[in-house]
């Protein structure tokens, strides 16, 4: 795999920003846009539109697993024209559409069905019974593009076509795993006696595995499962080892998270302390997605070793940051959103998410737009980066 970036003109080159500043500038804007969307759209206090925690989380986590749809798997990032920012527009309406046509067929046209995904639960939790759907989407649509290269579709089919394939080959297990490990405790139809696992672990744990996929996939650039040899290996080895890999991450960024909480909310959340592994875990995959698509993936120079050791402590202590100032003070002072155990508020699941959903949108639907861009080679980095992810690489 190879990109080539040819060289900038010298007024080009004079406007380029260094390679953090690049990356600082796309997360600075990222972040003030996440907290404008919040004060409009889902404010507890301010929004006038009130849709927190739901259907706001629906919407937002239908709409990331859109983008994994159309971008990762099936290689669109908007058309060819119009210029920007039209392009990337195109592409968020897209996208945003998407969602709310998924979101609105669960909550009024199969809740008709079946009341577990009705629109009129209390407490929303019918969108909660849907949006657990893309818990388990997440981690068989992004592992299918960055862990497997879209095998056994890719170098047989051109795209789309290789990414509807996709799509349509992993449905059944999304559907099978949702139902056997999160449909049992949502369902109103559901013994509880046949849960296997409680939602607050299952969301922890799963989401730990998706972590794993990020790390290998985006970080590690698909290592150590690329060592596996052909695609058909490579991908049955990805899989068992994100789940291996993933599990490891729950147990140890779950004991990290209760570190960082302290002993009184530990014991105020109580078993819903499990979760928390997904907690921090978004916020590592937050800083992730910016160090590979914005930070230019550094370092690249040093041994391989290094190189993977560093972006992982890295990004870690930048989600392990983000995690304390937004549970001990953002989530209060700026979000107005509710308390969580003794002294914390807020839940990571939905704040950071967004910034996710507007990371992708910001830097790779609208490529970055309005910024100067990074000096060359961080440039070259950040654009094969992104061709990793939307299934646009050169080989």
């Amino acid at each position: 795999m190879s990109t080539t970036t040819p060289s900038a003109p010298p007024e080009r080159r004079a406007r380029a920003l260094p390679w953090w500043g690049f990356g600082l500038a796309n997360v600075v804007i990222v972040l003030v846009l996440s907290v404008l969307v919040w004060w409009l759209l889902v404010d507890p206090e301010w929004s006038p539109i009130g849709s927190y925690p739901q259907p706001f989380n629906a919407l937002l986590f239908w709409s990331v697993i859109s983008v994994v749809f159309v971008t990762f798997n099936c290689g669109w990032t908007g058309p060819a024209r119009p210029a920007q920012p039209g392009r990337g527009l195109t592409a968020v309406v897209v996208t945003l559409l998407m969602s709310a046509a998924i979101v609105s067929a669960l909550a009024f046209g199969w809740g008709a069905v079946d009341p577990t995904f009705a629109a009129s639960r209390p407490d929303g939790a019918g969108f909660t019974a849907g949006q657990l759907i893309v818990l388990f989407a997440f981690f068989f649509y992004v592992t299918a593009a960055i862990n497997w290269m879209h095998w056994p579709w890719a170098g047989r089919l051109e795209q789309p076509w290789v990414g509807l394939a996709t799509i349509g080959m992993l449905v059944l297990p999304t559907l099978a795993v949702y139902g056997v490990l999160a449909l049992p405790n949502v369902a109103t139809w559901a013994d509880r006696a046949t849960v296997l696992i409680s939602a607050p672990t299952l969301i922890g744990w799963f989401y730990s595995v998706i972590v794993s996929v990020v790390v290998t996939g985006l970080l590690w650039d698909n290592l150590p499962w690329s060592l596996a040899g052909s695609p058909g290996r490579v991908t049955a080895v990805s899989f068992v080892g994100n789940l291996l890999f993933g599990t490891v991450i729950y147990y140890a960024v779950g004991g990290l998270a209760r570190l960082l909480m302290g002993s009184a909310n530990v014991a105020a959340l109580g078993d819903g302390v499990t979760q928390y592994a997904a907690q921090l875990g978004v916020c590592w995959v937050f800083w992730m997605i910016a160090w590979a698509n914005v930070f230019g993936n550094r370092p690249t120079r040093l041994g391989t070793a290094a190189n993977l050791a560093i972006r992982l402590v890295a990004t870690l202590a930048l989600g392990v940051v983000t995690f304390l100032a937004y549970y001990f003070f953002a989530a209060d002072v700026v979000l107005h959103e509710p308390a969580a155990g003794a002294t914390m508020h807020g839940n990571a699941l939905g704040f950071m998410d967004l910034a996710v959903l507007l990371t992708l949108y910001y830097v790779i639907y609208l490529e970055s737009f309005g910024l100067p861009r990074a000096e060359p080679d961080a440039a070259a980095a950040d654009e094969e980066t992104i061709a990793v992810e939307t299934g646009a690489t050169h080989v």
